[in-house]
């Protein structure tokens, strides 16, 4: 009666634990950066990737609720492609341009910045040292 017992405990702690994984991995996808394009003629018209206005054939670009949250948010985005969105710095895997900065990201890097590559002002340290795209030494920031 006791190995039954142990049994069942051991099942149901087995379900519990892949049930919770499973519940971790859901929320995980939902959390992912999910961008939502309209047409700036009918704003109705939305998709969750670029593409073109099922009405007048416009290119479809991020909403206006999409691009106050992107201006806000410590992200990089390509100038070329809006879908290229990432966390961190870095080069757009279509067109190897360097991303750029959200406007919250760039305010944080002005209050921060005290030493600044002369040939590259977007890179910014609070150390002296060197740049770490032409490795040429920082300079003292102006105020």
């Amino acid at each position: 009666m006791k190995k039954i017992l142990f049994i069942a405990i051991a099942v149901a702690a087995t379900f519990t634990c892949f049930a919770q994984k499973d519940a971790l991995n859901k929320t995980n996808k939902d959390a992912s950066l999910k961008l939502l394009y309209s047409c700036p003629m009918h704003p109705d018209v939305t998709s969750d990737k670029p593409g073109k206005c099922t009405k007048c054939g416009m290119d479809l670009g991020l909403s206006k609720k999409e691009q106050m949250k992107t201006a806000v948010t410590n992200q990089y985005a390509c100038p070329m492609h809006a879908d290229v969105v990432r966390s961190k710095a870095g080069k757009c895997p279509k067109c190897g341009s360097a991303l750029v900065a959200s406007k919250k990201e760039q305010m944080k890097m002005e209050t921060m910045k005290m030493f600044t590559c002369p040939m590259h002002p977007d890179q910014a340290s609070d150390k002296a040292g060197k740049c770490p795209k032409c490795g040429m030494k920082m300079a003292k920031a102006k105020s």
